[in-house]
């Protein structure tokens, strides 16, 4: 099984000049615990609910501090045809929860480490 069998929906998007309240609203909106960033078409970041604890737990005033200051700037991406062996194995080297997804420069969507816990289980 490859990334493009998991990836599908909608994907939550919010520009670098969001607030990290934007960004947690549109995660609850959207019952994620992700949105991608999203700057002239092209992936810049990614913000997660980790970003936005550890930005409580450091008493930020979420509406008044920017995505682009909190997001993870650049985030890896995965080509389609990678495997979920492949993907679950940079996922436990690198500690993160998600794997963006892009073809000739589009994002098509972002798997997630539930993702491929389900994948996996389906494999068996």
């Amino acid at each position: 099984m490859r990334l493009h069998s998991l990836v599908g929906g909608t994907t939550e998007i919010i520009g670098p000049e969001g607030t990290l309240s934007d960004a947690a609203e549109a995660m609850a909106d959207a019952e994620t615990d992700y949105v991608v960033v999203i700057d002239n078409r092209e992936l810049v970041g990614i913000v997660t609910e980790r970003d936005l604890v550890m930005a409580v737990a450091e008493g930020v005033d979420l509406g008044a501090v920017l995505v682009e200051d909190w997001m993870s700037e650049a985030p890896d991406t995965f080509a389609p045809d990678v495997t979920i062996a492949e993907g679950v194995a940079w996922l436990l080297e690198t500690g993160y929860r998600h794997l963006p997804v892009m073809a000739d420069g589009e994002l098509l969507g972002v798997v997630t480490i539930r993702d491929l816990m389900w994948a996996q289980t389906q494999q068996q």
